[in-house]
């Protein structure tokens, strides 16, 4: 299970594709939500499975929701920091 960034930009590329989400214009500091990607309460769900699957934990349960992929690369920053 690799947490680096692109890892982690990877699979939620992936899965925006399957969701039919994927924009074009889609950059790391994009709402994932509402005028942004767009994700509704059961892609989000999905994606935070999809993470904890892929890469052992998922930002979703922390104390803060991420609104952006940098925000969700932050978290497995962090989370790279603490198993150090």
């Amino acid at each position: 299970m690799s947490i680096s960034p692109p890892d982690i930009e990877q699979t939620v590329i992936a899965f925006l594709t399957r969701a039919n989400k994927m924009r074009t214009d889609f950059s790391a500091d994009m709402p994932l939500y509402a005028d942004g990607v767009g994700l509704d309460s059961l892609e989000t769900a999905e994606l935070s499975a999809v993470l904890e699957d892929e890469h052992g934990s998922d930002p979703f349960t922390a104390s803060t929701m991420p609104q952006t992929l940098n925000d969700i690369q932050a978290f497995y920053s962090t989370v790279a920091v603490a198993e150090v």
